[in-house]
């Protein structure tokens, strides 16, 4: 529907969901995993900012996350890589997690190459204020950064 002014009305944004996520680095046993929720209507780039909390990094790498046949990375990938990337700054979660046992994968630091798998576990509805991002559990500490990958 088009406003007086002649701009376009934005959609209605869907209902606030919790989702839960099982983040597990691949690789290495025995596991490391976080398990983290944000609401449905955070960004790729925000699930890639509580991953890198929960893991005790620095951000000082490139990421990108696989989602079907699609990569989402961060602003400076997406904007290096026109047409082979997504950047994950514009997609919110609602449109990309569809159901509960979705995985997909996240790469963090390129050249030592941490994969991870991303399961969701949860999604429900919020009864109440909204949380911020935030880890709720979780195993081992993450490797430090720069230290060569799993096979170091």
């Amino acid at each position: 529907m088009a406003k007086k002014n002649g701009s376009r009305a934005r959609p209605a944004l869907p209902q606030i969901k919790s989702i839960q996520f099982k983040i597990t680095l691949l690789e290495i046993k025995p596991p490391i995993w976080r398990r983290i929720a944000l609401t449905n209507h955070h960004s790729l780039a925000d699930l890639h900012c509580a991953i890198q909390r929960s893991m005790g990094w620095d951000n000082d790498h490139m990421h990108a996350f696989h989602i079907g046949k699609i990569e989402y990375a961060g602003y400076e990938t997406a904007r290096d890589c026109p047409g082979e990337a997504t950047c994950d700054e514009e997609v919110l979660l609602h449109q990309v997690i569809k159901r509960r046992s979705q995985h997909f994968t996240y790469t963090y630091d390129f050249g030592d190459g941490w994969e991870h798998e991303i399961r969701v576990e949860e999604i429900s509805p919020i009864i109440g204020k909204p949380s911020s991002p935030k880890c709720l559990d979780g195993q081992r500490a993450c490797p430090p950064e720069d230290c060569g990958g799993a096979y170091s």
